[in-house]
C-alpha cells in the first residue's frame, strides 16, 4: 500500500449501500446485530475520559455514543448523510449526551470524510475506524488521512477483516449467502486487508516532522517473531465470534501467531511523539 493521501477515498457504491440500510442501525436484532454484539469488545482498549476522540465511518453512531458515555469529547463522521441523520436522531433522545453533561463526554456528528476533515487542522488523542477500511477506495490513502488526524503520541484503532479462505467462508458465504445475517454484497473479498499489510504500511509510514532538520520516524520501528510489532508501538488482536452465545471474544495477543486474526481482528498503533 502506498502512503499518499488521496483526494477522496469514499466509494459511492458503498455509501449508497449503507445509506439504504441506515434505518436499521439501532435494531439490535436486524442487519447490524453482529456489530451491536461486537461493540462492548471494541471499546475494551479505551480509557477515554477527557480525551478528544474521532470515530471515522461512524454509521448510525453505535460506537460514537459509547465513546461519549465513557467520557470522551467525541466527533463521529460518515460519508452517508442518512447515517448521520439516524445517528443524530438517536443521540437526541439523551440531551445530556449532546450537551456534555457531568457524567459523560460530548458528542457531535458531521457528514464528511477523513480527507475533508484534515482541512480543519485539528488532531485527536484517539482516532477509531471500525469495519470501515474494507469499504473504501485506496485504503493506503485512507490510512494516511486517519494517521494525520492523530495527535503526536496519540492512538489509532482499526477493526477489519483479514483476506483469508476462512474469512471468505465466514463473512461472505456463511453470513451473507447462507445465514443471511448481513445483506448480500456487504463485503468484497478483494478489499479485505491482512494484519501483516497494516503492520507493513506503518513500518514504512512516517508523519511529516515538525522539525525539518530531524528525520521523521516510522510508526512501527521493528517487528519480532511471526512479524508482530513490539507491543509499545502496535498490536494485533483477533476478534472471535462465538455463535452459541452470540458474543464476541477479544483474543489474547499470544493467540495471534496461531491464527486468531485470520478473520475479524483489532489493530492498534501509536503515533510517535514529537522529538
Amino acid at each position: 500500500m502506498n502512503g499518499t493521501i488521496a483526494a477522496s477515498t469514499v466509494n459511492a457504491e458503498e455509501v449508497a449501500h449503507f445509506s439504504r440500510l441506515s434505518s436499521s442501525w439501532w435494531d439490535e436484532h436486524g442487519e447490524f446485530a453482529l456489530l451491536h454484539r461486537m461493540n462492548p469488545v471494541r471499546v475494551r482498549f479505551h480509557v477515554l475520559r477527557g480525551l478528544d476522540v474521532l470515530d471515522v465511518g461512524c454509521g448510525g453512531g453505535l460506537l460514537s455514543e459509547t465513546l461519549a458515555r465513557m467520557g470522551a469529547r467525541t466527533l463521529g463522521i460518515d460519508a452517508s448523510e442518512s447515517n448521520i441523520g439516524i445517528a443524530s436522531v438517536h443521540a437526541s433522545a439523551d440531551p445530556e449526551l449532546l450537551s456534555g453533561g457531568s457524567s459523560s463526554g460530548s458528542l457531535e456528528y458531521r457528514n464528511t470524510s477523513a480527507e475533508e476533515l484534515l482541512k480543519d487542522s485539528k488532531q485527536y488523542d484517539v482516532v477509531c475506524s471500525m469495519e470501515v477500511i474494507e469499504h473504501v477506495d485506496n485504503p493506503a490513502g485512507f490510512l494516511s488521512s486517519c494517521a494525520e488526524l492523530v495527535k503526536p503520541g496519540g492512538h489509532l484503532f482499526l477493526s477489519t477483516i483479514a483476506r483469508t479462505p476462512l474469512s471468505y467462508f465466514l463473512t461472505i458465504l456463511a453470513a451473507e449467502h447462507v445465514l443471511r445475517k448481513v445483506a448480500v454484497g456487504t463485503h468484497t473479498y478483494s478489499k479485505f486487508i491482512n494484519p501483516s499489510e497494516l503492520v507493513s504500511f506503518f513500518q514504512n509510514y512516517s508523519s511529516p516532522s515538525p522539525h525539518p532538520e530531524l528525520p521523521s520516524r516510522p510508526w512501527i520501528s521493528r517487528t519480532y517473531s511471526h512479524g508482530l510489532p513490539t507491543r509499545t508501538e502496535a498490536e494485533v488482536r483477533g476478534l472471535l465470534y462465538v455463535p452459541w452465545s452470540g458474543d464476541w471474544k477479544l483474543m489474547p495477543r499470544s493467540a495471534t501467531q496461531w491464527g486468531a486474526a485470520e478473520c475479524n481482528y483489532l489493530f492498534w498503533v501509536r503515533k510517535p511523539s514529537e522529538q
